[in-house]
């Protein structure tokens, strides 16, 4: 297979750099936790399509709110919930905001539209060839919780999860030894299922990888060999 090369923006602002002799060509999604008016909430962004396709999973048909916003498009859906145990009845909406290759997706409690709007105001959005950036305004209370992270599915390889290396990831780090590859030091774990999973550590870089199904365990560090990771900020 000839070499490819793709980019992917996270929402705090860094760009994943991929390259390698597979198939990159999947999009991505990104997510991350920001504080904004006293509340811890997660944002995640994809395709233009990510937001429909969160709304039908959710068996929501039409918005109840539809505007301009900050260049794209405004969706706010409501909905009811029923706790099935307690009876407890929430009314979370899904806010969707649609640009010309992107959405930004979230669910929020217990806030009007014109609260809704505020709050986005406070955190920013925009919209580049490469994907979201968010933008939280400290004099708002915004801010973010910590690094963002890009999910995406490598075919004949795995689900990658890539976030900006921190202190707390290198005090996670296996204490054996791991193999090296073009991108970093890779290491094979397992999850609490059993099930295999590896990361890959770099100065700058620290990625989950879970094998898919049809992926040869034994052949995952070979693969990973295969794929440049970089980071931007």
């Amino acid at each position: 297979m000839v070499a490819s090369f793709v980019a992917h923006r996270a929402l705090d602002g860094g760009t994943y750099h991929l390259e390698g002799d597979l198939d990159l060509r999947s999009p991505s999604t990104s997510a991350v936790e920001v504080m904004a008016g006293g509340r811890l909430i997660e944002f995640t962004a994809g395709p233009a399509s990510l937001g429909d396709d969160v709304a039908a999973s959710l068996g929501i048909a039409s918005p109840d709110s539809e505007l301009t916003f900050q260049k794209g498009t405004l969706r706010v859906f409501e909905s009811i919930e029923r706790e099935p145990r307690s009876g407890l009845v929430e009314r979370p909406s899904l806010v969707v905001w649609r640009g010309r290759r992107h959405a930004l997706v979230t669910r929020l409690y217990g806030m009007s539209v014109a609260e809704v709007l505020g709050l986005l105001r406070s955190v920013g959005i925009a919209e580049s060839e490469y994907g979201l950036t968010l933008q939280p305004d400290p004099s708002a209370g915004s801010a973010f919780a910590r690094p963002a992270t890009v999910i995406k599915e490598v075919p004949g390889l795995g689900l990658l999860e890539l976030s900006r290396r921190t202190k707390e990831h290198t005090a996670q780090l296996p204490p054996w030894k791991g193999v090296t590859v073009a991108s970093g030091e890779l290491f094979r774990d397992t999850l609490s299922d059993g099930s295999p999973f590896f990361v890959l550590s770099s100065a700058e870089i620290w990625a989950t990888l879970v094998p898919l199904a049809s992926t040869p365990v034994e052949r995952v560090p070979d693969l990973a060999g295969r794929l440049a990771l970089r980071y931007t900020g």
